[in-house]
């Protein structure tokens, strides 16, 4: 009877450690900011964005690239005009105004349209934003105007 209890515990304890180490690594990889915050998506700068999926966008502002993950599905952003509004969190207003850097409480938004919540921000190059890009559903530029390139090809 012993050894059974034994292995009984020794189950249950394995499978409680495997579930905290998943819930570790879950909770670890849910928000990990752009540092330091002169790298951040500045939301005055925006030249060209697209809609790439459900929950992806890019975004350029002059030569940086990024590439916005949304916490959900979101085809809101399909909806109305073709303008989308970056909403910087509370909180980093008062530290970083303009700047969308993968934090808590950022969103974006189409007009007239709830906010959806922005996971994570990170920049990438310019052959993948244009890879990307190029299967966009939806785009915008600047002030409606044609989107131009800073960088020389």
């Amino acid at each position: 009877m012993k050894p059974l209890m034994v292995a009984g515990l020794s189950v249950l304890a394995l499978t409680l450690a495997a579930g905290a180490n998943a819930q570790t690594k879950a909770s670890h990889a849910a928000y990990h900011p752009l540092r330091p915050v002169s790298q951040c998506l500045r939301t005055d700068r925006i030249n060209e964005w697209h809609v790439v999926d459900a929950r992806t966008l890019t975004v350029r502002t002059g030569p940086d690239r990024y590439l916005v993950k949304l916490a959900a599905q979101c085809q809101r952003l399909s909806y109305g005009p073709p303008t989308l509004r970056f909403h910087t969190s509370p909180a980093g207003k008062a530290v970083a105004p303009f700047s969308i850097c993968g934090e808590v409480g950022e969103t974006v938004s189409s007009p007239n349209q709830p906010p959806c919540a922005i996971q994570s921000v990170r920049q990438i190059d310019r052959a993948q934003f244009d890879r990307l890009s190029a299967k966009a559903r939806r785009s915008g530029s600047a002030a409606g105007l044609p989107p131009r390139d800073l960088e020389k090809p």
